[in-house]
C-alpha cells in the first residue's frame, strides 16, 4: 500500500491559509486536514470537531504528558497540538495529510518526520496583510500590531522550508498548492509502492 504524503504548512496570521488548504481538500481526492486541539477559545462560526478539536489548558497537558501529540506549540499564550494517532493511521491509508501548523511545529515534524513536505505562504506586503486582518473583524487593533510582529519573526524561519507560495491571487496560490502535492505524489518511491505488481512483471521480461 502507498504511505501517504505529509504536508506542512505554515503562514503568518491572516494570510489566508486556511481558506486555501480548505479549497486544496475540497477540490483534490485523496487528502485529509488534521484538526488540531487548541485550548484557544471558539472564533465566530467556528465549530468543535471541525474546525478545531476546543479543550481546557488541564486536558491540553495531560495529552502532552501521555505523549498524544506528533507536535504542540503555544501561540499568542495558547497552545495548538496535532493528534500522533490520527495522523499516523491516514497516512498509513495511503492518504495525504495537511497540517496547518507555525513554524516551531515544523521544527518539531521535521524531527520526527524528515520526508514531510513543508510549504510557507506569504501575502504579496505586510500592508496587504495588515488590511486582510483589519477586514475579518477578529481582533483589537493592539492584537494586530501584535500579529504583524509575529509575522516578521515568522518570515525569519522561511529559509527553513522547503516550497514557498505567494497568496497574491487565490486562485494562483491554489494552482501552486495543488501542484505541489501533484508532483509528490508521482515521486519514484511512491509510484514504485504504487505500481510494485507492474514493476515487478516488468523486471522479469
Amino acid at each position: 500500500m502507498t504511505h501517504g504524503n505529509l504536508f506542512v504548512i505554515a503562514a503568518p496570521s491572516g494570510t489566508g491559509k486556511t481558506s486555501l488548504v480548505k479549497a486544496l481538500v475540497e477540490e483534490t481526492p485523496g487528502i485529509v486536514v488534521s484538526i488540531s486541539h487548541t485550548t484557544r477559545a471558539p472564533r465566530p462560526g467556528e465549530q468543535h470537531g471541525v474546525n478545531y478539536f476546543f479543550i481546557k489548558e488541564d486536558e491540553f497537558r495531560r495529552m502532552i504528558e501521555r505523549g498524544e501529540f506528533l507536535e504542540y506549540a503555544t501561540v499568542f499564550g495558547e497552545f495548538y497540538g496535532t493528534s500522533y494517532r490520527f495522523v499516523e493511521a491516514t497516512l498509513k491509508k495511503g492518504i495525504d495529510v495537511v497540517l496547518e501548523i507555525d513554524w516551531q511545529g515544523m521544527q518539531q515534524i521535521k524531527t520526527v518526520v524528515p520526508s514531510s513536505i513543508t510549504i510557507f505562504i506569504l501575502p504579496p506586503s505586510l500592508e496587504n496583510l495588515k488590511d486582510r486582518l483589519v477586514k475579518r473583524n477578529q481582533d483589537k487593533p493592539s492584537v494586530i500590531e501584535e500579529r504583524l510582529m509575529d509575522a516578521r519573526e515568522t518570515v525569519s524561519h522561511i529559509h527553513e522550508f522547503d516550497f514557498l507560495v505567494i497568496n497574491d491571487d487565490f486562485s494562483h496560490a491554489l494552482r501552486d498548492l495543488t501542484l505541489l502535492v501533484e508532483a509528490h505524489r508521482l515521486r519514484q518511491s511512491n509510484q514504485a509502492q504504487k505500481y510494485a505488481d507492474l514493476l515487478q512483471v516488468l523486471r522479469q521480461e
